[in-house]
C-alpha cells in the first residue's frame, strides 16, 4: 500500500490530535509530527518538511492557529487545512485572510478528513505548476 503525503497536526488537546494521527495513519497518509502549539509547528515545519499542516485554529499560547498558519505560509509556503470545533464570524474572517486549503470541523469525519487532504494536495501540485510556466 502507498504511503501518501507527509502531514504535521498542530493540535493543542493530545487527546485530539493522537485519535487524528491514528485515523491519518489508518488511510495510510505519514504523520511526521505533532506541534501543540504555535511556535513549536513553525518550529517542525522547518524540521520536517511537511507536504500539509493540519493547524487547529484556536491553538492556545504566544501563536493562535490563524497566526501560525500565516507565518507556516508566508516562510515554508507550504498548504494547511484549518481544525476548528466551531468559530464565529470574527475568527471565520481572519483565518480567510490566510488562504487556507480548507476546514475540518471537530468531531471528525475520515471522509471530510481525506477529501480535504486530497483537494490540497491537487491544488497545491496546480498552484506549483503555473508558478514554474509563469
Amino acid at each position: 500500500m502507498t504511503v501518501f503525503s507527509k502531514i504535521l497536526i498542530v493540535e493543542d488537546e493530545s487527546i485530539v490530535a493522537l485519535d487524528l494521527e491514528q485515523r491519518l495513519e489508518d488511510m495510510n497518509y505519514n504523520v511526521v509530527g505533532i506541534a501543540g502549539n504555535g511556535i513549536e509547528a513553525i518550529k517542525k515545519t522547518e524540521e520536517l518538511s511537511p507536504d500539509i499542516v493540519l493547524m487547529d485554529i484556536l491553538l492556545k499560547g504566544e501563536l493562535d492557529g490563524i497566526e501560525s498558519a500565516q507565518k507556516i505560509r508566508d516562510i515554508y509556503n507550504i498548504p494547511f487545512i484549518y481544525l476548528t470545533g466551531s468559530f464565529d464570524a470574527s475568527i471565520l474572517e481572519r483565518a480567510k485572510t490566510t488562504e487556507p486549503s480548507g476546514y475540518v470541523n471537530k468531531p471528525f469525519d475520515d471522509i471530510e478528513i481525506q477529501n480535504a487532504i486530497q483537494l490540497t494536495i491537487n491544488n497545491h501540485q496546480k498552484e506549483q505548476i503555473l508558478k514554474k510556466i509563469s
